[in-house]
């Protein structure tokens, strides 16, 4: 709903100076939006000296008409040529670590980058699936060049398909279906330990080992 308007805003178009009433859109595409006959195809602007300014479209040469999706397809059937272009923004900076806030706070525990596996630590995860299972084949998503650059070769016998969704701040989100993999995976159905009985076990307690925590928790 427009509940405001602008009396009397000076506006400067090709050069001439004329007044207009504008009233406030929630539009951030466009500074002003002028109101054009659709049968005149032009606009008529009365400047501060009184003289009349008309203002037609721009004609843009070398570029043809849109057409709707159903006449696309209809063309399609026909056998016409169809061509997918994709644009790419040469002028964007690739991601670097060093933006981030916390690499560049903490700058000396973060690696420019992992040449290798992690150690070998003391207790390893794994995941426990039926017996007999075998790692399933499903075709995987379709993706850009761009995207394809974010996937790196991994050892696991076991992999999942792989897609990207686009922040608000136009950045990659990486989002992995693991539903096949779930569906085979053996719940682990060990109760977590209940709050009461862990500070009826720590009561008193001033040193704690790493038996202790492996104990008390899963």
């Amino acid at each position: 709903m427009v509940n405001k308007v602008c009396k009397n805003c000076p506006l400067m178009v090709r050069g001439y100076c004329f007044s207009a009433d504008l009233m406030l859109l929630p539009f951030d595409e466009f500074d002003v939006i002028l109101v054009v006959n659709c049968k005149q195809k032009y606009i008529m602007l009365k400047c501060e000296n009184g003289e009349l300014l008309r203002i037609e479209s721009d004609k843009l040469d070398g570029l043809s008409n849109v057409i709707s999706a159903i006449s696309a397809q209809k063309y399609i059937r026909k056998g016409y040529d169809a061509y997918l272009a994709y644009l790419l923004d040469t002028k964007v900076s690739e991601s670097n670590i060093k933006s981030v806030p916390v690499v560049c706070e903490f700058f000396d525990e973060f690696p420019e980058e992992l040449p290798r596996l992690p150690l070998a630590r003391e207790v390893e995860f794994s995941k426990d699936i039926v017996s007999g299972t075998t790692p399933i084949s499903i075709a995987p998503y379709r993706m850009t060049l761009i995207e394809l650059k974010e996937l790196k070769a991994h050892s696991s016998h076991w992999g999942a398909p792989v897609l990207f969704g686009k922040k608000k701040d136009g950045s990659l989100r990486l989002c992995i279906d693991y539903r096949q993999l779930n569906k085979v995976t053996i719940k682990n159905k060990y109760p977590l330990p209940r709050i009461h009985d862990l500070f009826d076990q720590l009561k008193g307690a001033t040193i704690f080992s790493k038996i202790d925590l492996r104990s008390g928790y899963y």
